[in-house]
């Protein structure tokens, strides 16, 4: 690929939803997960994948012309320390790195909900960007509970094997069970802490919900009545 040709693709990413990126790769993640977990340079593989996700996620941040130097302070270390934590297996390095991720991507979420919120014109931009958001919560949810298990083994139980800790694709399916207040996971949170933050993503899923979501779709719905009026 030469460089006229690198510029356009360069060009075609920025300006054709970039947000639907983010929601493909995040959907694709949980196939993966299905695909290679257990498996042998399973973790090495998803923990690549991960990275590749984190970097699209930063790359969303950036889109926005007021991004703040303050970024780079989550988004640098939580970058080195996920790849640090791929390279070795350390229990510390893990939780210290998963809370960074959580932080990165919920100041994802937060830069998301500003970008879907800034105008009264939904575009088709910000209607993959109201699933990416999602997506983006529920992976936020997740590593803070992974972080927490590590910090606080037994943190989390489940049906299966509850002395074990669980895996990060179980934590993530009780984040998408909280976060879309179904209540039909066989996880649950034992620790105080772990209750707290399932709490605390119960309530930014009905927030989200009640707040973005609606919105969105009263503001597409006066789109289209403005357009049928004559």
């Amino acid at each position: 690929m030469n460089n006229h040709q690198l510029s356009r693709f360069r060009r075609f990413l920025a300006h054709h939803h970039p947000s639907a990126f983010l929601l493909a790769a995040q959907l694709l993640s949980l196939v993966l997960y299905v695909l290679l977990e257990g498996s042998t340079g399973g973790r090495e593989l998803l923990g690549a994948f991960g990275l590749l996700v984190l970097l699209l996620v930063i790359w969303v941040i950036q889109r926005s012309p007021d991004i703040r130097w303050f970024t780079w302070i989550l988004v640098i270390p939580a970058f080195v320390l996920s790849l640090v934590s791929v390279i070795f297996s350390n229990a510390t390095l893990l939780a210290v790195s998963s809370l960074l991720e959580a932080l990165v991507y919920f100041y994802a979420v937060g830069r998301l909900i500003s970008y879907m919120m800034g105008d009264r014109r939904v575009t088709t931009d910000e209607l993959f960007a109201a699933g990416a958001t999602f997506t983006l919560l529920a992976w936020g949810f997740a590593y803070a509970y992974q972080a927490c298990q590590i910090w606080l083994p037994g943190s989390f139980s489940g049906a299966v094997n509850p002395d074990q800790p669980r895996t990060f694709l179980e934590l993530l399916s009780l984040s998408f069970t909280n976060l879309s207040a179904t209540g039909s996971g066989d996880i649950m949170a034992l620790s105080s802490p772990g209750r707290i933050l399932v709490m605390l993503e119960q309530f930014a899923g009905i927030g989200y919900l009640a707040v973005v979501v609606s919105r969105l779709i009263g503001m597409t719905i006066a789109s289209q009545k403005a357009r049928r009026a004559p």
